[in-house]
């Protein structure tokens, strides 16, 4: 039993799960910017089976009208427990809404689209799993570790809730961003207890006050700036659907206000990470972990700003959507684990010397 609940174990699915959460942060990267979130009209299955149809001829007898009385039933529990919350403006919102009501073409292309990033987010659910098992290893040294790992299955099944309702909804924007938000969140859990592993035999000492709050502002800057890029992404869409597809040229015009103060932020996004990486230089060696995990994310900043270039004068092109938020995705990461890095540890053996 006990070589069944080992620390490696648990270090090494944890791993897994963090590389496999990014892998379906651009799953879901492609499926939005293809325009494939409603390929499977019904969730969990695609078309009424486990695996999507590839003809016409496969589809269930009189699929569309079946699939949107099916939404419109669980989009009026949604809107049940909206009101119980305190929304109810945007529970009638999601009554009234009359884009439910019509059914959606079969697109093979978008069904494997959107069955594959299910497959993955299902894949993504069995290494947080076995991660939450192989916690129980670190249940006599730091009960945290187990603790948060059910915490983050909780906020999985949630996820897995949430997006049944992203689909029923016909891609509500205010869920959609909380879906995004949720996914951080489980980054960030997974990410904290990889750390959290690494470090329970070690006595952690701390540093200049200073590199903490910094660094807890730029974090806080970053997560701002997605909440910014995914509202723009949902203004461009509402755009998108108000021109039927067409005029992509006119897209980000009409995205308006969200747009520039998208924009405008990633200026302070740069600035606060060049103040960052001044504080990290001064208080950390040169092949620190801190100094390549800040030289990490100057990479993904610039790569940021080249995809925001090519998004804004190339009409939104697809590959550069995915990459957009697929690297927000990483600065986020990278960004959280500096900030669970700024100490200098010794081991306990050595401390008590």
């Amino acid at each position: 039993m006990g070589t069944f609940f080992s620390k490696g174990k648990f270090r090494k699915s944890n791993l897994l799960t963090i590389i496999s959460l990014f892998v379906l942060i651009l799953a879901g990267g492609v499926v939005r910017s293809s325009g494939s979130g409603m390929g499977c009209p019904d969730w969990p299955k695609c078309f009424g089976g486990y695996i999507p149809p590839t003809d016409l001829a496969q589809l269930p007898k009189d699929y569309q009208k079946e699939y949107v009385a099916e939404r419109v039933a669980k989009n009026q529990k949604f809107a049940q427990t909206l009101d119980v919350f305190g929304f109810s403006d945007l529970a009638d919102r999601i009554r009234k809404d009359k884009s439910i009501l019509v059914p959606e073409d079969f697109n093979v292309t978008k069904a494997w689209t959107e069955y594959i990033n299910r497959l993955i987010g299902m894949f993504t659910g069995f290494f947080l799993f076995f991660t939450f098992i192989f916690s129980f290893a670190y249940a006599r040294y730091n009960l945290m570790i187990p603790i948060l790992s059910f915490v983050n299955l909780l906020l999985v099944y949630f996820q897995a809730w949430l997006g049944s309702i992203v689909v029923s909804s016909n891609l509500v924007a205010w869920i959609v961003t909380v879906h995004m938000m949720v996914a951080l969140a489980i980054l960030a859990i997974c990410i904290g207890t990889y750390y959290l592993a690494k470090v329970y035999d070690k006595n952690r000492l701390a540093i200049n006050p200073l590199v903490y709050i910094v660094t807890l502002l730029v974090l806080a800057l970053s997560v701002i700036q997605i909440v910014f890029g995914t509202e723009v992404r949902e203004k461009i869409d509402s755009v998108s659907t108000h021109l039927a597809g067409g005029y992509r040229e006119d897209w980000v015009a009409g995205a308006g206000n969200i747009f520039i103060e998208h924009r405008s932020m990633a200026i302070f996004v740069l600035i606060g990470n060049v103040v960052l990486y001044a504080l990290i230089r001064r208080n950390f060696g040169r092949h620190s972990v801190q100094q390549q995990l800040m030289s990490f994310t100057f990479l993904i900043i610039m790569l940021q700003i080249v995809t925001g270039i090519l998004l804004s004068y190339l009409s939104l092109p697809p590959y550069a959507q995915t990459a957009h938020i697929v690297l927000a995705s990483l600065m986020f990461g990278a960004q959280f684990y500096l900030l669970l890095n700024l100490h200098k540890s010794v081991s306990l053996r050595g401390a008590s010397k």
